[in-house]
Order: C-alpha cells, then sequence, then structure tokens
C-alpha cells in the first residue's frame, strides 16, 4: 500500500529522517508506557481484588494495560500497512495474520470499553457503609482501603485521621475500597473520563481504517474523505480536553500516555499523507 520506493530515511538532508526518527522514538516511549500502566493496574488490584473476587473481576482490573498493549499492536499494524510494506508483501497470509491479530486487538478493547462501561454503571449507586460509623478511623485495621482521585491507602489507626476528616463514608463498586462524598463523586467522573477517552480512540481508529481502506481503492479526496478528518479532528480534540482536565487532577502520566498516543497517531497521520502525495504524482505523471 506504500510506495515501491522506499525513502532514505538514514540521510541528515533529508526531512523525512526526523519524521522517521520522531515517529520511532514515540513508538518506543508508548511501550515503556505500558509497563507503567501495568504497575500502576496492578498496584490498583491489590486493593480492590480479594479472596472472593471472580475471575471476570480480576480481568477488569487489568482493563487499562490490556487495551494499552492492543493499540500498541494496532499502532503497529497500521505503521506495517501504511508505511513499512509494499505493495508486493502483501501476500494473503500476512494479509490474514494482520487481520486476525487487528480482530483480537480490536475485541481486547471492546473488552475494556465494556469494562469502563461497567464500572460506569457500578458506580452509580451510593451504598454507605455502617451508620455508627463516623470517622474513618472506626474502620481502621480492618484490611479495607480508601481511595481519593485513584491513589489508594489502606486504612490504619495510625493514618486514618489524615486519609479524610468527613463523617459520612461510601463503599466504591461493591469492594474493600471506601471514600468520602467528594471522594465518590471524583471517582464518578473519572470512570466516565475512560469510558469517553476509548470512545474517542475507537472513533479516530474507525476513520483511519476506512481512509486505509479507502486510499487502498485510489481514493484520495471527496466529500467522505473530508468527513473523516473531520471527525478524527473532532476525537483529538476530546483528547486534548480530557488530558487537560487530568492535568488539573494532578494525573501527569495520563496526560503524558495521552500525549504520546496522539504523537503516535500522527505519525501514522503523516504516512498516510505522503501516501496520497505519491498516489497524486504518479497519476499525474
Amino acid at each position: 500500500m506504500t510506495s515501491e520506493t522506499p525513502i532514505d530515511i538514514a540521510s541528515p538532508d533529508n526531512s523525512t529522517f526526523w519524521q522517521q526518527l520522531f515517529k520511532w522514538v514515540v513508538y518506543g516511549l508508548l511501550t515503556v508506557n505500558f509497563a507503567f500502566y501495568f504497575y500502576d493496574d496492578w498496584t490498583i488490584t491489590t486493593h480492590t481484588i480479594s479472596d472472593n473476587s471472580t475471575f471476570d473481576s480480576i480481568l477488569s482490573g487489568f482493563a487499562t494495560s490490556l487495551a494499552v498493549f492492543a493499540w500498541i499492536l494496532l499502532l503497529l499494524l497500521l505503521e506495517l500497512e501504511t508505511y513499512l510494506l509494499e505493495d508486493n508483501q502483501f501476500t494473503k497470509w500476512r494479509v490474514r495474520i494482520m487481520h486476525g491479530v487487528r480482530a483480537l486487538c480490536v475485541l481486547t478493547i471492546g473488552y475494556s470499553m465494556f469494562a469502563f462501561g461497567d464500572y460506569v454503571v457500578d458506580l452509580l449507586p451510593t451504598v454507605d457503609v455502617e451508620e455508627e460509623t463516623t470517622s474513618l478511623c472506626d474502620l481502621a485495621d480492618r484490611e479495607l482501603s480508601y481511595t481519593y482521585n485513584v491513589e489508594y491507602t489502606e486504612i490504619t489507626s495510625e493514618n486514618c485521621g489524615e486519609l479524610s476528616t468527613q463523617d459520612k463514608f461510601f463503599w466504591v463498586d461493591g469492594t474493600e475500597v471506601i471514600t468520602d462524598a467528594a471522594g465518590l463523586q471524583l471517582e464518578r467522573w473519572l470512570a466516565w473520563g475512560d469510558l469517553v477517552e476509548v470512545i474517542a480512540w475507537m472513533v479516530i481508529l474507525i476513520s483511519i481504517e476506512v481512509v486505509v481502506r479507502l486510499q487502498d481503492r485510489g481514493i484520495t479526496q471527496g466529500v467522505v474523505m473530508t468527513s473523516l478528518g473531520r471527525t478524527k479532528t473532532v476525537g483529538y480534540i476530546v483528547l486534548f480536553g480530557l488530558a487537560i482536565w487530568w492535568g488539573t487532577l494532578g494525573h501527569g502520566l495520563y496526560v503524558w500516555d495521552t500525549l504520546l498516543w496522539i504523537g503516535g497517531f500522527i505519525a501514522i497521520e503523516g504516512n498516510l499523507k505522503q501516501w496520497r502525495d505519491e498516489m497524486k504524482e504518479e497519476s499525474n505523471a
């Protein structure tokens, strides 16, 4: 699907060299980020998973890192399809493998979307902790955790007075985790943020997939292409908005991750533009 003549990215005089360097640095950083997200999910599940947890609840605890891994594979497949592989390298077995891996990735992302949506629903009910509880210290040393703004801390007699000064607390998703009213409201907003984010990325991915299929058929412009471009722009704006919001909450990792992913997909957009330019040059010739 790319040009039959590969571009020499090793030449410092070629601007494409810096474009490719940026692209692979971003891809490398995204891979490193996966390790951070896996560690983050692992840390959270030590507070939210108990001996009575089901396999589905355990899997849901790693929904974020599973989705990130699937997105990395999808990004690399798009890189293969839009830049690295030439037309004559798309053999039947390679196409089948790529489509099979892509289907598994989409299913994984679909599961994460379901998990995020399910968490939003689970947080809707407001379940009070025991009425006789008037202080977080009443719950100390019971192997319970307190959460606020995605920070989880085991409640002990030493720290209970510092975690919250409220006198009313709520269970979070029926787990071994509790929070106060402000923490519960923020937890709900963050759950919605996760769901909106994965939906925005899915819309962008579908738009790019359609663009790839159209360009593979020689279509480089028109109403559909323009509409797809605008759809992706809206998706990126939503993601930038979420990144700003996460930044105000002190989630630097989320901001960094979102900007990296936007950079990764901008690299794919660059591949598509280069591909379109080559098709136009061949058409004019």
